[in-house]
């Protein structure tokens, strides 16, 4: 999925610097961001308060939307570097196509991961005809420096493993959880699962201490230690946690997404993540050139265009503002 604000602006992030190393309960409220003709998504990462969570540096939810009279998400080709992205949907499809001839669609509780390294360009839609609900969440994963030029590649994952307890069944979308590992290629130590809770569910989710954590909510009313978490909200945790209390007062769906505090300091703008102004700038020009990012076949209509760059220095420095 692509950031289509046309006011882009640059983020600065990563760096231990700013890692919370105690538990924490610090709720992140969304903004809200068009995605398209009939597609409104809610933003949770990058935060006017928090950058980062691990390698996650992005998080969109989106829906549920009634799209059955609408076109769905129609996002047009767009170049990403120095990521992967994580499709991950509760409701409908999506189709994708990338530059190196992927042509996918991604249906519920299947893993899409794209691996961007040193550049690929993708684009997304809602087949026609489509199902009549829209409902995911659409996410990106730093690569560290040894990784981030790695030739881009694009995997589909249908069978997931699942972490069970009464009342709860976590899917492993990227890492590990309770000794369970995602088939998805991960490049740091990491952890994303989609948790499904049942009413009355009263159960304690192991985790590892030296990770950070946040909590995601996709639908339903669910306290995360203790905390009310509304759809489209996500909780940030901290580090420090070796399990976490989760009460679910309806059918509720969640998402748990963690890490190692990523290590180097980042510049996120538009759809690339780099290190210095000048790999932006240099993005930038064979975006526009033409080159570099290659081409998506089969998509009817324009790619997108860059937006133009601040007028300030981009630096990379710590994990909040």
């Amino acid at each position: 999925m692509s950031n289509l604000d046309r006011q882009a602006v640059p983020s600065v992030c990563g760096g231990r610097g700013f890692v919370v190393s105690e538990p924490v309960r610090e709720l992140l409220s969304p903004r809200r961001v068009p995605l398209g003709e009939s597609t409104e998504v809610r933003r949770l990462l990058p935060n006017l308060g928090r950058r980062m969570v691990g390698a996650w540096a992005f998080v969109d939810h989106y829906g549920p939307d009634d799209i059955a009279d609408e076109p769905g998400m129609q996002v047009p080709p767009h170049p990403h570097m120095g990521l992967q992205t994580v499709s991950w949907l509760h409701e409908g499809e999506v189709l994708h196509r990338d530059s190196t001839g992927s042509l996918q669609t991604i249906r519920p509780r299947e893993l899409g991961l794209m691996t961007s390294g040193r550049g690929i360009s993708h684009s997304e839609e809602s087949p026609r005809p489509h199902a009549r609900f829209l409902h995911g969440a659409q996410l990106w994963v730093a690569l560290p420096d040894g990784h981030r030029h790695t030739d881009p590649r694009f995997e589909h994952h249908v069978d997931l493993p699942v972490v069970t307890a009464p009342g709860l069944a976590a899917t492993l979308i990227l890492g590990s959880l309770d000794g369970a590992t995602s088939p998805g290629t991960a490049f740091t130590p990491i952890v994303g699962a989609d948790v499904a809770l049942t009413r009355g569910a009263d159960v304690r989710l192991p985790l590892e201490p030296d990770f950070e954590y946040a909590v995601l909510s996709m639908s339903g009313e669910a306290h995360v230690d203790g905390v009310p978490v509304l759809p489209g909200s996500m909780l940030y945790l901290g580090c420090g946690r070796t399990e976490l209390p989760l009460r679910a007062e309806s059918d509720a769906g969640l998402m748990l997404l963690g890490g190692e505090p990523f290590e180097e300091e980042l510049i996120m703008f538009w759809n690339w993540i780099g290190r210095t102004q000048e790999e932006i700038e240099q993005a930038r020009r064979d975006w526009t050139e033409g080159s570099r990012f290659g081409e998506v076949k089969g998509y009817e209509g324009a790619p997108l265009p860059a937006p133009a760059l601040p007028p300030v220095p981009l630096k990379p420095r710590g994990r909040v503002r």
